[in-house]
């Protein structure tokens, strides 16, 4: 990203570049697959899944993934991008492959509790981590198909949300009464130990966390953004081994009811500002530069027709997707400078 060029420049769109509008139901989770500028994939609460070419045009979609009987509330690239992981309410966690088109593995819910979120491990994709109704975190070995002993972590309500460090060795995860829970993740056996309670908004429930492990030149601690329906997305200060939390900046958007999703920009400015990008209920995509004391809005992207749920850029910030609660997505294309 250009250095000689204030935050909001960086920011700033030249349009959609294309919209989809395959699912029938909102889609809950959108996202560019690793390193990649051209695919996404997403998921609905219709039941399926889709992965789409972007780049070159005409954008287009290249494969439906159906197989769950009820809702898709998240899913997950693997690091190889030739597999996903995808979380229903049918209690059921799915492996797809990519290249077939095909359904490799399904995974059943110890406690047949409806799964709302799910992550791969990211230094051994053979490993799997799913969040249930019941409060469950459970480890999987994806091959096999089976729990690890030791891989059972519980939370105080519903697991909304979870996230991996970068090294795999500690895992949060957000639930239905405000908490994130911290874990310390033993890579080379599964298990699960709680570490860390964090009382984020007693009642108000943690849709997404995102891990960075710095954010700017300026800010090099480890990070995390968390949306909490209490109408703000929260930056914290993650604390030393144990997963411990301190809330560095918080930032308005309308979030009530639905499981809004936000993550950190890719890319770093070389010059100053870190900006994080958000979905929201009042239809609008928003960027703050989380280093602004004062007015950290820098652009605000119109254009959907009901809340936007989730949000995500390829790599190198060329193009931006979004997905709303009616089921389309749009691919906004950036200035280019």
């Amino acid at each position: 990203m250009a250095g000689d060029t204030t935050t909001a420049e960086n920011y700033a769109f030249a349009g959609m570049h294309h919209i989809f509008d395959q699912h029938r139901s909102a889609v809950t989770c959108v996202k560019f697959a690793n390193d990649d500028k051209s695919r996404i994939a997403c998921c609905s609460l219709d039941g399926n899944l889709s992965v789409c070419q972007v780049l070159p045009e005409p954008a287009t979609v290249v494969c439906v993934f159906k197989g769950h009987t009820q809702g898709v509330k998240d899913f997950c690239w693997s690091l190889s991008n030739d597999l996903l992981l995808s979380a229903s309410l049918d209690t059921t966690a799915k492996l797809w492959s990519i290249s077939s088109g095909s359904c490799l593995r399904t995974v059943q819910d110890q406690a047949k509790g409806q799964l709302l979120a799910c992550t791969f491990q990211p230094v051994n994709n053979n490993m799997i981590v799913t969040g249930s109704s019941k409060g469950h975190v459970q480890v999987f070995n994806i091959s096999t198909g089976k729990p690890f002993k030791g891989g059972l972590g519980k939370t105080l309500g519903r697991v909304l949300s979870l996230e991996f460090d970068e090294d795999g060795q500690r895992l949060w995860a957000g639930d239905d009464k405000g908490t994130i829970t911290s874990f310390i993740y033993e890579t080379a056996s599964g298990k699960l130990t709680k570490s860390k309670r964090i009382n984020v908004c007693e009642g108000s429930p943690v849709t997404c966390i995102s891990f960075r492990s710095w954010v700017s030149r300026e800010a090099r601690d480890p990070s995390l953004l968390v949306n909490v329906a209490v109408n703000q997305v929260c930056l914290y200060k993650v604390m030393g081994k144990d997963g411990n939390l301190q809330l560095k900046k918080t930032f308005a958007i309308k979030h009530k009811r639905e499981a809004i999703r936000s993550s950190f920009c890719p890319l770093m400015s070389f010059r100053e500002g870190a900006c994080v990008v958000t979905g929201s209920e009042d239809m609008c995509v928003y960027f703050f530069d989380i280093q602004r004391s004062t007015k950290p809005c820098v652009n605000k992207l119109q254009g959907h027709s009901g809340p936007v749920l989730s949000v995500s850029f390829n790599y190198d910030e060329s193009l931006l997707a979004s997905s709303d609660c009616n089921g389309l997505v749009i691919i906004w294309k950036r200035e280019q400078k």
